[in-house]
């Protein structure tokens, strides 16, 4: 089956096999869904083409001729056109979107991260899971069978727009992710602080992949899941990401990420200095893997 995800910077589309519960395919794409969001309250036109054009490219390297579902997130949750470009993407490509509730993203992410720690062969009945994304950030605890979680509209898109400035940015983020205090508190008090601490999304799998040597155009998913990320990663990355021109940042990045990264690693490295953990594991699985799972297990 296939499996979109569209987030408030980048499409993600997975195409899935159900009865191997395994990765067959995998498209992914920058279309900054929401791009100007901010100060529009809309959508804009021409990222609703740039959608577009990502879907049909992808339909080009993967076989569609599949069951597919495609669920959009906070970029659509806060537009006061999202019907309007649910209509116009379905009416060009034949894909209807649907719109979920920042309780199914963190449910299908968990669904994702749990099948990755599965596979890496840690113990997955309790984690803590951190998803930062385009337009809000999902902070989600897994006790045994229990998903605890809460959104919080920081996102790197809508954060860099807002902020402009390093250094606006940097008080932007205290400010903003001192919010989450109260919710991690309350988990950890009430379901004991898990051993481990994960992350999925775009800042942790791109420091992950520097890290390893790759850049953006030779991130392997494969090798990201399981690798560790530290306080200290991060800030080497800030300063090197910091000290060279944009170009090269968006070679090792994105093209349309060089400036957004920024805001993401000032974020994560917020999180683990409340949360106290001392590293993370990152896996690439999200929203789109959570998904493809979650329908695979109804068609049973």
């Amino acid at each position: 089956m296939i499996a979109i995800d569209l987030g408030s910077n980048t499409i993600r589309i997975v195409k899935w096999d159900c009865k191997k519960n395994k990765k067959i395919d995998e498209f992914e794409k920058i279309i900054k869904t929401a791009d100007n969001l901010v100060k529009t309250k809309e959508i804009s036109s021409e990222a609703i083409e740039r959608i577009i054009n990502a879907i049909n490219e992808a339909k080009e390297k993967i076989d569609f001729n599949d069951k597919i579902t495609a669920v959009a997130t906070e970029a659509l949750r806060r537009a006061n056109n999202a019907d309007e470009v649910i209509k116009t993407i379905k009416e060009k490509t034949g894909i209807e979107f649907r719109v979920i509730t920042p309780e199914e993203e963190a449910n299908f992410v968990s669904i994702a991260v749990e099948n990755c720690l599965l596979n890496l062969e840690f113990d997955a009945r309790n984690f803590f899971l951190v998803d930062i994304g385009g337009g809000s950030t999902e902070l989600i605890l897994k006790h045994k069978d229990t998903i605890i979680s809460q959104s919080f509209r920081v996102g790197i898109v809508t954060l860099t727009q807002k902020y402009k400035t390093i250094e606006a940015i940097k008080i932007a983020v205290k400010k903003e992710v001192a919010k989450f205090r109260d919710f991690i508190d309350f988990i950890f008090n009430t379901y004991k602080k898990p051993k481990i601490f994960v992350a999925s999304s775009g800042t942790p799998t791109t420091i992950a992949a520097l890290k390893l040597g790759m850049n953006y155009k030779t991130y392997d998913p494969e090798k990201i899941n399981g690798t560790i990320i530290t306080i200290e990663d991060l800030d080497y990355w800030m300063e090197k990401l910091l000290k060279i021109e944009m170009k090269k940042r968006e070679e090792l990045v994105g093209v349309g990420r060089g400036d957004l990264i920024v805001s993401g690693i000032m974020i994560f490295k917020e999180i683990l200095r409340i949360t106290r953990y001392k590293e993370c594991i990152v896996c690439d699985d999200g929203v789109r893997e959570g998904l493809a799972i979650s329908e695979c297990r109804m068609g049973l």
